[in-house]
């Protein structure tokens, strides 16, 4: 093939790596038939060094700093108000009031998003320019960047220095959540897809809750080192860097999107820990996916955007990531300390009650690495959706009737603790990995960063509007965010297919016909 970046020579030896069939057979010993055994089962290959560097490195790196800055602005919230209050009026002689104070700090949290949406929507474009490892390297050196500002924050008496290093850390954070699931999925065998899929969620829940430890008084939440506190991740991003550099390279990306098919097969070879001849189904699988994907041909977001035929995945991605944080898990934990308060904990016990959902939070997502190895992405789905459903009706009666009985504040809190659970086993993790299986490889970074952009934007949206929702309706806003989780677990039970198990190819193959594709039309499981 002209278009074909290989060279003669190339192509003969990746022909040459097809194990034959009858020559195995004909072959004496229990050797031979070991080895045909081994490339018949390549993919149930399972994790090996590398792939365990690997998924490390991306969760305490990647995710974990992502989780880091959206927990840890909560509990020292009042020193850095007063910092921001101090240095306006030093540097320039402005005496902010109350409200203005407010609008500033609001500001300070949320560019964090709009950084993280930015990330998200370049995320595609860095990962096919300077490939997987090269963008995770980048959202890497963005927290650098943004810890180091975080250490000078205090020292310049700089309101500026806290923004930008915001909008860092932002921007890492929102590389992160594009690029983590993209990468960990591609490197990994089938049969571990869900898993690794699995750790970005589950390095943002422990960043989220080592944000909130650092904040403690006890801890970094001193007028003297919260500065120090925010720029505490710095660590993890540099070893992060370096390590990354020794990791592996997609071997889709090199094979099907660089067309570098000899490195491509090293890597596969690296990751596997196995020679590439007993990797035979695997090697099939990139050969089929370059078969359907003209080396000529690009994607990015505005040719997602159009595509009629990646309609319906696109739009099932962006719904998952948008409905994940308007199910309400913010506002949940936004709302945790007051129930908490409510029954009877005290302050330091409501504190510590919070940071108890947040361990649950971790203890769900270390779970679910095995329930997305084992059981169907569709029915842990489904079940995680309508519990939490269950669990947010019920929080909003038991709140509406918390006066009535004094044990109404105990079914509070059990109602917060059930619904972190039961939002961990499907709703947490499975919109952060959904994209990297519902989409060939050619179109998956553009739509895993539109994924992402929803994310961030429902985070962003929660942000703003809750405060005011329950100042309006009190605790009926749980209601609302029942009501959008049933409508998301409606939808896709209709149009979203199970992917366990599946390959892309067929999985996208399933779908090309947008809304009036029925995925499931022929499903048994």
């Amino acid at each position: 093939m002209k278009d074909d970046p290989m060279d003669e020579n190339q192509e003969t030896d990746v022909s040459a790596l097809y194990i034959d069939v009858p020559k195995v057979k004909s072959l004496n010993g229990d050797t031979r038939k070991s080895e045909y055994n081994n490339a018949r089962d390549a993919d149930s290959s399972g994790w090996t060094p590398l792939l365990v560097l690997g998924g490390v490195t991306c969760c305490l790196g990647s995710a974990l700093p992502a989780g880091f800055n959206i927990g840890v602005m909560n509990n020292p919230a009042h020193l850095m108000k007063s910092f921001c209050n101090d240095s306006m009026r030093e540097k320039y002689n402005a005496q902010l009031s109350n409200h203005e104070l407010e609008i500033l700090w609001s500001t300070i949290v949320s560019i964090f998003l709009i950084g993280g949406v930015s990330g998200s929507l370049i995320a595609g474009w860095l990962s096919d320019r300077f490939g997987r490892k090269g963008a995770l390297s980048v959202g890497n050196i963005c927290g650098i960047v943004g810890a180091i500002l975080f250490l000078l924050v205090r020292h310049l008496n700089s309101v500026e220095f806290f923004l930008i290093a915001r909008v860092m850390v932002g921007l890492s954070g929102g590389l992160a959540t594009a690029l983590l699931p993209m990468y960990m999925t591609e490197i990994a065998p089938i049969k571990l897809r869900g898993a690794v899929g699995v750790l970005c969620q589950l390095g943002i829940t422990c960043g989220v809750l080592l944000g909130q430890i650092a904040g403690l008084k006890t801890v970094l939440g001193t007028p003297e080192s919260w500065h120090i506190m925010l720029a505490s991740f710095l660590p993890l991003c540099v070893a992060a860097l370096f390590v990354t550099i020794a990791l592996p390279e997609s071997p889709k990306y090199l094979y099907i999107i660089k067309g570098e098919q000899t490195k491509a097969l090293k890597e596969l070879s690296r990751l596997r820990n196995m020679d590439i001849m007993l990797l035979q189904n695997e090697v099939t699988s990139l050969r089929q996916e370059l078969a359907m994907r003209s080396m000529t041909d690009r994607w990015n977001i505005q040719r997602v955007l159009k595509e009629p035929s990646v309609r319906l995945p696109l739009f099932l991605v962006c719904l998952m990531q948008a409905g994940q944080q308007l199910s309400g898990i913010n506002a949940v934990f936004y709302y945790s300390n007051s129930i908490f308060l409510g029954a009877g904990l005290g302050i330091t016990g409501a504190e510590y009650a919070t940071l108890g959902t947040g361990v649950a939070n971790i203890l769900m997502a270390i779970i679910s690495v095995p329930i997305m190895s084992f059981f169907s992405r569709r029915k842990v789905l489904f079940l995680s959706g309508y519990l939490c459903v269950g669990c947010l009706t019920a929080l909003c009666i038991f709140i509406l009737l918390i006066e009535t009985a004094s044990f109404m504040a105990v079914l509070c809190t059990i109602s917060v603790l059930a619904y972190v659970i039961f939002y961990g086993i499907g709703l947490g993790p499975i919109p952060f990995f959904i994209g990297s299986e519902l989409f060939d490889v050619g179109p998956r970074p553009a739509a895993m960063s539109l994924g992402s952009v929803f994310n961030w934007g429902g985070n962003f949206v929660v942000g703003m509007l809750f405060p005011s929702l329950q100042a309006a309706i009190g605790p009926c806003v749980f209601l609302i965010f029942a009501g959008i989780t049933l409508i998301m677990v409606q939808v896709n039970r209709v149009y979203l297919p199970e992917t366990r198990g599946r390959s892309t190819t067929e999985i996208a193959a399933a779908m090309t016909r947008g809304f009036k594709s029925r995925p499931n039309a022929t499903l048994t499981s």
